[in-house]
C-alpha cells in the first residue's frame, strides 16, 4: 500500500513538474494595465501600417501596365463577364475582422495584452504587406483578365490598331480593371489573413505537440480550406487564371508566415502558445519579484523513500542493526548509489 502512494504521488508530481501551463508562469498583463505602454513600445510599427495604407490607395488609383494584346490573344480571353462570388467588401470581413474577433474571444479568456496586441498588428501587417506586393504587381504585369475581349469589346465589335493592339471602346473602368488579373488580390488576402488566423490557432491548440491528436489539424486547416475556395471561385468567375490565384495564395502565405513569426514562436515550438513579449514579461516578473510565480512543484524521489522503508524493515527484522550507526550510515550511502 505504501509503495502505491509513493508511486502515486511520483507520477502526480511528474506531470505537474513537465507541464508549463499559462496559469503557472503567472504574468497578468492586462489592456487597462499595460494596454498603453505596449501600442507606445510599437508606435514605429503602427505608424508603417499608416504609409502601406497610404501605399495602398496609391496603387488602386495609378493606372496599370496596358499590355499589349493582339488578335490572337484574345482567343483565351473571350470568358464571359460574370459577378463576383465573393465580392470585394467581404474580403476585409473574413481576412481581417474575422480572425480579430477570435483574438479578442481568446483574450478574454486569457488576459494577456501581448496576445492580442501583437496578434492584431501582425495580422494587419500580413494583410498590408501582402495588398502592397499584390496591386504592385499588379499594376506593373497588366495581364488581361479571362473575360478582357468582352471589357474591350462590350457589342463584339473588335478594333486594332496599325500594330495590331486592341482599341478598346468599353467602360474605361472596366478595361482599366481588365488589366489586372495577375496575380489575384481576392486570394492573396484570403491566404495573408486566414493564413495568419490558422497559424495562430495551431500554436494556442498547442496542434504539434507530439500526442497524436489529429483532430486539431482539422481546426488548423478550417481557415486555410476557407481561403481555397476563395480562390476557387475567382477562376469560376473568370476573373482570374489558374496562375493568378497560385501566385496570390503563394504570396499571401509566405507574408503571413513571416509576420507571425515575428511575434510567436512556429506552432512546433514548445512555447508555440504564446508571444515572445509574454515570455520575456514572465522572465522580468521573475526577477523582480519571485514570490509573485507560482513555487515549482514538489520533487518526489522515488530512490530515497526506498531506502527508507528497506531500512526500516531490515531494523525491525535485525534490532541489533540500530545498536551500530556506521552501519545505518553505510546502508543509506549504498541505497544512494
Amino acid at each position: 500500500m505504501a509503495w502505491r502512494n509513493v508511486i502515486s504521488f511520483g507520477s502526480i508530481g511528474s506531470l505537474l513538474q513537465g507541464r508549463e501551463g499559462e496559469a503557472q508562469l503567472g504574468c497578468t498583463h492586462t489592456i487597462k494595465s499595460h494596454g498603453a505602454t505596449v501600442a507606445k513600445s510599437h508606435k514605429h510599427d503602427w505608424l508603417i501600417l499608416l504609409l502601406l495604407i497610404i501605399l495602398e490607395i496609391v496603387l488602386n488609383i495609378i493606372h496599370p501596365f496596358y499590355r499589349f494584346v493582339g488578335q490572337d490573344m484574345l482567343t483565351d480571353l473571350k470568358y464571359p463577364m460574370k459577378e463576383n462570388t465573393v465580392p470585394i467588401w467581404a474580403v476585409p470581413l473574413y481576412a481581417v475582422l474575422l480572425p480579430i474577433a477570435i483574438f479578442l474571444v481568446i483574450y478574454l479568456r486569457r488576459r494577456d495584452v501581448y496576445d492580442l496586441h501583437h496578434s492584431i498588428l501582425g495580422l494587419l501587417f500580413a494583410v498590408l504587406i501582402t495588398a502592397v506586393i499584390t496591386d504592385a504587381i499588379k499594376d506593373a504585369t497588366g495581364r488581361p483578365r479571362p473575360d478582357f475581349f468582352w471589357r474591350c469589346f462590350p457589342d463584339g465589335a473588335q478594333k486594332y490598331d496599325k500594330w495590331g493592339n486592341v482599341i478598346c471602346h468599353g467602360d474605361p473602368g472596366d478595361i482599366r480593371e481588365g488589366h489586372k488579373s495577375f496575380p489575384s488580390g481576392h486570394t492573396s488576402w484570403s491566404f495573408a489573413g486566414l493564413g495568419f488566423l490558422s497559424l495562430y490557432l495551431a500554436g494556442k491548440i498547442k496542434a504539434f505537440d507530439r500526442k497524436g491528436h489529429v483532430a486539431k489539424l482539422c481546426i488548423v486547416f478550417l481557415p486555410l480550406l476557407a481561403a481555397a475556395l476563395v480562390a476557387v471561385s475567382r477562376v469560376d468567375d473568370y476573373w482570374h487564371h489558374w496562375q493568378d490565384v497560385f501566385t496570390g495564395g503563394l504570396i499571401g502565405l509566405v507574408v503571413a508566415f513571416f509576420c507571425y513569426l515575428q511575434f510567436f514562436p512556429p506552432p512546433y515550438h514548445l512555447q508555440g502558445w504564446g508571444t515572445y513579449a509574454y515570455f520575456r514579461a514572465v522572465d522580468e516578473s521573475s526577477r523582480t519579484n519571485p514570490s509573485h510565480l507560482s513555487p515549482p512543484p514538489p520533487v518526489f524521489n522515488t530512490q530515497s523513500m526506498e531506502v527508507q522503508v528497506v531500512d526500516r524493515q531490515s531494523l525491525s527484522q535485525n534490532p541489533s542493526k540500530e545498536q551500530d550507526p556506521n552501519l545505518h550510515t553505510i546502508d543509506l550511502e549504498q541505497g544512494r548509489n
